[in-house]
């Protein structure tokens, strides 16, 4: 995994800008830790930032290559892994690609050379990449299929900024951080975020399954992978079988590394699965997973995460026989962790759900550079409770906001007007709905749940993969995640929801394909979300955060918010079913106001 970061420029001579350049690169320095490189032409300069994974010694970037002597070159900066490059290396062999190296970079490189754009197709794994081909003028911006790996970029006038990260284009003096008042919706929640969109004015995700093309024309976005619909015509037995298969064959591809590695082990169904599957063969594997030391007393069962997570965390890794590793993060310690997890972000944090997980990798990473999570297995197979509560399925709007309260209305009622939140939603909800992939003859549940189901694999799919990422990635840790493999994925998509709940259960495919690896109590444990803490202290000081930001007529947000709606939200009890509780719902008041005042992002 790495940092990558570059500049297109058709009006001026790049040549000039090695001072900006350098200090975009190095603004990803905790990406790639292990070395850094920068290449320029007159109309581009990339740069990249080395995560050592494989081929420690080779597979230095930026990587260039030609397709004959004297012709221009072809120069790649990448991050990810390939994850089938062993394959692809004997197809180019084959075809009379010569190697220097033992690394994927190089594999990905040669494939542009032979198949053009079309080399995507033929990608297996987690990437974000820049290709520029001198011979064409042309710039390739390439994200993975699911958008496990961010790739942001901004459009100039001749050319465009990218990178991994917002602050690597940050850097270079022709951006500048600006919001709309319209963002506010987003910034409050951003599992609302639409492909592509994000908060910052002018500046833009490529959308998963895209790619984005630079030349003198302009800056053009097309898909090169969708979800197909289609008949599911295998019957329960065969599709279970065929789901371990793959399982099987994806998390054996994944283990593959040339450092140490280690898997996330929370005690659930998904993370219990993929660590009993990665220590076939790897004997003596190591999991993780992370508690609160305050837990045995302030731990409060909710509907999202109705137990503990220690007791199954421990039965597994007995079974599956892991060293386990239980890290105790002190929730005092959290708000001091809140500035790093802002830094790894640049954009509103997710306060102590971010700098929890910011402790835990840094622990992992004092031995690990990689490591296995079970993020996206609620998404593709069904796990969370609103795919199981027919009022919210049949809700008009999204199934995690339900009838539930909303940030929006804390806003102050001007603004409300002007923001129109209600239809900001709708709107998101409506267009994503219409893309939905559909199945001829369809109806009912079936046809509903798949709307759900796609519904899923966007913003909120996205919020998890993004925290990860950055996260993990700001203490240089590879995190890997099986279950967003589009194989896999192209597969479960289709297969009937009737069957997805066979047992009467959510995830009852997953369940099926893994029984005989898992103790029982752990396969069949109910969902169970990522941990929050309810320590008193903690939530004493979000709640003088929040009196000092309603006070604070210097905020970013003064004059917008109507502090009454806050306090009554703030009072209000009773169990919700996305959020812990409504001070956690509160949270991005505090993280937004910090983030504006950060990154001093201007208000238009």
């Amino acid at each position: 995994m790495c940092g990558i970061t570059g500049w297109v420029d058709f009006t001026r001579d790049l040549r000039l800008e090695r001072p900006t350049v350098e200090a975009m690169t190095a603004t990803l320095g905790r990406r790639g830790p292990d070395a850094s490189g920068t290449w320029f032409s007159p109309h581009a300069a990339i740069g990249h930032r080395r995560l050592s994974v494989l081929d420690l010694d080779g597979g230095r970037q930026p990587m260039e290559a030609v397709r004959a002597p004297d012709r221009p070159p072809v120069v790649l900066t990448y991050s990810g892994e390939v994850y089938n490059y062993r394959e692809l290396r004997r197809v180019l062999t084959s075809r009379g690609h010569r190697f220097t190296t033992e690394s994927d970079t190089e594999v990905v490189l040669r494939a542009y050379l032979e198949w053009g754009a079309g080399f995507v197709d033929h990608l297996v794994g987690m990437y974000a990449l820049g290709i520029w081909d001198a011979e064409r003028e042309e710039l390739l911006l390439v994200r993975d299929r699911l958008g496990v790996k961010p790739l942001y970029y901004h459009p100039r006038p001749g050319g465009v900024l990218f990178a991994s990260e917002p602050k690597a284009v940050l850097a270079n003096p022709l951006f500048r951080a600006r919001t709309r008042l319209e963002a506010l919706p987003v910034l409050f929640n951003p599992r609302l975020l639409m492909p592509g969109e994000t908060p910052l004015s002018d500046l833009y995700q490529v959308p998963p399954g895209h790619l984005v093309r630079v030349d003198r024309s302009g800056v053009h976005t097309s898909p090169y992978w969708r979800l197909v619909a289609h008949e599911h015509t295998d019957d329960e037995a065969t599709t279970v079988a065929r789901v371990r298969d793959l399982l099987t064959r994806i998390v054996s591809e994944q283990m593959v590394a040339d450092v140490p590695r280690c898997t996330l082990l929370s005690g659930g169904l998904d993370s219990s699965a993929l660590t009993a599957l990665a220590a076939v063969g790897n004997p003596g594997l190591t999991s993780y997973s992370m508690e609160f030391e305050d837990a045995d007393s302030d731990f409060r069962p909710t509907p999202l995460r109705p137990e503990r997570d220690a007791p199954y965390a421990h039965a597994a890794a007995k079974h599956i026989g892991t060293e386990h590793i239980e890290v105790l993060i002190d929730p005092a310690r959290l708000p001091d962790a809140v500035p790093a997890a802002l830094a790894a972000r640049d954009l509103p944090s997710l306060g102590q759900f971010d700098a929890s997980m910011y402790l835990l990798f840094a622990r992992v990473r004092e031995r690990f550079t990689v490591a296995l999570s079970g993020e996206a297995a609620d998404e593709v197979f069904g796990g969370y409770p609103w795919f199981f509560d027919p009022a919210t399925v049949r809700g008009d709007t999204f199934p995690w906001l339900g009838n539930g309260p909303r940030l929006t209305d804390c806003l102050a009622p001007d603004v409300r007007a002007r923001v129109r939140p209600e239809d900001d939603e709708h709107d998101r909800y409506a267009t994503l709905v219409a893309r939905a992939p559909r199945l001829d003859g369809e109806t009912g549940l079936e046809a509903r749940m798949r709307e759900v189901l796609y519904l899923s694999l966007q913003g909120p799919l996205t919020y998890l993969l993004d925290r990860k990422d950055r996260m993990s990635m700001s203490v240089g840790l590879e995190v890997r995640v099986p279950f967003c493999d589009h194989r896999l994925l192209e597969y479960v998509w289709n297969v009937p929801w009737k069957t997805k709940t066979g047992d009467g259960r959510e995830k009852s495919v997953l369940r099926a394909a893994v029984a005989g690896l898992l103790p029982t109590e752990v396969l069949d444990r109910r969902k169970s979300a990522y941990p929050a803490t309810f320590a008193p202290a903690y939530g004493e000081r979000v709640r003088a955060e929040l009196d000092a930001l309603l006070s604070d007529p210097d905020s970013p947000l003064a004059g917008l918010l109507d502090a009454g709606a806050i306090r009554r939200l703030g009072a209000r009890r009773g169990p919700l079913m996305a959020v812990a509780d409504t001070l956690h719902l509160l949270l991005p008041l505090i993280e937004v106001d910090r983030w504006m005042q950060a990154y001093d992002v201007a208000l238009e």
